[in-house]
């Protein structure tokens, strides 16, 4: 599981645990790491920690070293890392806008390269993909988040297909606005409302991949603006996120 030192990916892994999963877990923060697995060891979970950065491009070759490529089966694959930058795309740090495209899409691909051909040959597996409500709609100010996470939902969804017919699971998880460290991280608290609690997402996301769903949204209100957004002209809606989020000069 990546991204696994906080947020969704921490209560992800929780609730894996719960159900009996033996535990492989990367993020780049080793302290994160290490003090989830020590809580985790001593509820007996069987569990171990890969430090590495998925900004690296060689960072999936690694993981994958560390884990399926030294004999250790892995059933499970949660492609959970994400990073977000709020801000004018025109200003924002170009490497923080490429670094989004590296981690939440390229180290997705790389990762579901790897592992998921283990998993057909053994007819059996899953992969769980967070994307986000922001895969239904432009968001201005979000623009590279919101748009990598289109991809995240629409690669997810394509590959499903793809294994389906050999007895691999892959889900969409499209949390909305979660209690995280996210907005903090991403300077984006001008789009926190409405926090839903990250244990609930995290179980609705591990159920959904387990009855075979291709795409979750846990929250009832994010479900009902998807929807909508079918409907409403694109135009419409960036002009409304614009006039909500704008940053302040």
């Amino acid at each position: 599981m990546t991204g696994a030192s906080s947020g969704i990916g921490m209560e992800l892994a929780r609730e894996l645990a719960r159900r009996g999963a033996k535990l492989i877990l990367t993020a780049r923060r080793r302290d994160g790491l290490e003090a989830f697995a020590a809580e985790q060891a001593g509820q007996g979970t069987e569990i171990r920690i890969v430090v590495d950065d998925l900004c690296d491009r060689q960072a999936p070759g690694r993981i994958y070293a560390a884990t399926e490529g030294a004999g250790i089966v892995v059933d499970i694959l949660v492609n959970n890392a994400g990073l977000g930058r709020y801000g004018e795309f025109i200003k924002n740090p170009i490497d923080q806008e490429l670094d989004q495209v590296r981690v939440n899409c390229e180290a997705v691909v790389h990762l579901s390269r790897l592992f998921l051909p283990r998993m057909v040959e053994r007819r059996r597996g899953w992969m769980l993909v967070t994307a986000s409500t922001a895969s239904f709609q432009p968001i201005p100010y979000l623009s590279t988040y919101a748009a990598t996470k289109v991809f995240d939902r629409y690669f997810a969804q394509a590959v499903a297909e793809e294994v389906a017919r050999f007895g691999v699971k892959v889900t969409a998880l499209c949390p909305g606005t979660t209690e995280s460290e996210f907005f903090e991280v991403a300077h984006a608290t001008a789009f926190r409302s409405g926090a839903q609690a990250t244990a609930e997402v995290a179980r609705m996301g591990i159920e959904a991949l387990e009855w075979g769903r291709r795409t979750i949204l846990p929250k009832a209100g994010s479900r009902i603006r998807a929807f909508a957004m079918r409907f409403v002209p694109v135009r419409l809606v960036t002009w409304y996120v614009d006039r909500k989020g704008r940053p302040k000069e």
